[in-house]
């Protein structure tokens, strides 16, 4: 084969090969010149951005505020959330029918609340509405409510929902523990939790007794004594308030139409005489003989149990039991301490035996 060229074809040719080259080195160029020239302005324009950055979320808190009728909250020192006509800022949003709103009350006398009712009664939504509306004020805009006075709390923890790990191999329950233990390690007594349904990943025993040690370790101000929202399905739990100092219980309403529940979503001081898993379980779907044998097992099984609150009496009697017997211990071992150490002949000893004898003497203070 043969190639001809000429010279108009070779200056173009070199002509269009350099040219790349040359639009490389100009945008090259083009762009340290650009570089150079904001890099003298950096610092002003990183502070009109910050100052935009800060309009900007002012203004959407603010629309946000005028569009849905939030209230400027008042801050308190005493540790205190009191809020007015509460309400979720995001299913308020969902709800074609209007969002029923609630009061809440958290303050010294009342800083562990006991709240029971049934599923879909508004537990759940009540705890995360509170919670945001702590985050919302601490963000510095206004909150969800008629009106709002809170405290400034330094951590907010909750566990709500259930999920677990299957990557890990670890459960719900598993999961559920960890988050547990992870709060009671690293929440204050000027932080608010929100707990839901705590130990319904086991065993109902196993559960509740969690859920009861659990609830005695925060409320008690010498290992915890935080805010605490505590939803729960265990109604033996509502034992511990006047037994225990700032337990308090609340419970959701409902209205029973035949076999049908209607949900009224306000809560109310008190606790639910029940969990109405059966009617709640009739409104999902299930077939009337499941709902039916439902119904006639529960009813048995609250038979041979005597009474919902009667697993929480024995705890009680028995922690009142327990207390008198180490109470009797102590005072027993207290006594023989003080008539041992009375018998010493201090006089008749030598340093060595002086030393020797005080050392026996503290042994046996630390054991009481």
């Amino acid at each position: 084969g043969e190639r001809y060229t000429s010279e108009e074809l070779v200056d173009l040719e070199r002509r269009i090969i350099g040219s790349r080259d040359k639009a490389q080195k100009l945008e090259e160029q083009l762009f340290c010149t650009l570089r150079d020239y904001i890099t003298q302005y950096a610092k002003s324009i990183a502070q009109v951005a910050g100052a935009l950055e800060t309009i900007d979320a002012l203004c959407s808190l603010a629309l946000s505020a005028i569009e849905n009728q939030y209230a400027r909250a008042s801050i308190n020192d005493d540790g205190i959330i009191k809020i007015i006509g509460g309400r979720h800022p995001v299913v308020e949003k969902k709800l074609s029918e209007g969002f029923i709103p609630n009061d809440t009350l958290i303050d010294a006398n009342e800083r562990f609340q006991i709240i029971t009712g049934p599923n879909m009664s508004g537990k759940s939504t009540y705890m995360r509405q509170v919670g945001l509306a702590v985050i919302m004020n601490q963000v510095g805009g206004f909150v969800p409510a008629d009106s709002a006075d809170l405290c400034i709390v330094d951590k907010l923890f909750t566990r709500v929902g259930a999920s677990d790990d299957l990557a890990s191999g670890q459960s719900t329950f598993m999961v559920e523990m960890k988050e547990m233990a992870a709060i009671l390690a690293n929440a204050t007594p000027s932080s608010l939790i929100l707990l839901d349904e705590i130990g319904r990943g086991t065993a109902t025993f196993d559960g509740l007794a969690i859920a009861w040690a659990i609830a005695e370790y925060m409320s008690d101000a010498r290992t915890l004594g935080a805010k605490t929202m505590f939803a729960t399905h265990y109604h033996e739990l509502a034992e511990l308030e006047g037994k225990l100092a700032g337990v308090v219980n609340y419970y959701f309403k409902v209205k029973l139409q035949g076999e049908d529940i209607l949900f009224l979503r306000k809560i109310e001081r008190g606790s639910a005489g029940a969990s109405f898993g059966v009617h709640v379980a009739r409104l999902a779907g299930l077939p009337r003989t499941v709902v039916t044998r439902a119904s006639s097992v529960l009813a048995k099984i609250e038979a041979q149990t005597h009474g919902r609150n009667s697993i929480s009496q024995n705890i009680l009697g028995q922690d009142k039991k327990t207390r008198a017997m180490q109470i009797q211990l102590g005072d027993s071992e207290r006594a023989e301490f003080i008539e041992y150490a009375r018998k010493i002949n201090v006089l008749s000893m030598n340093p060595i035996e002086a030393q020797t004898e005080l050392f026996r003497i503290h042994e046996r203070a630390l054991r009481l």
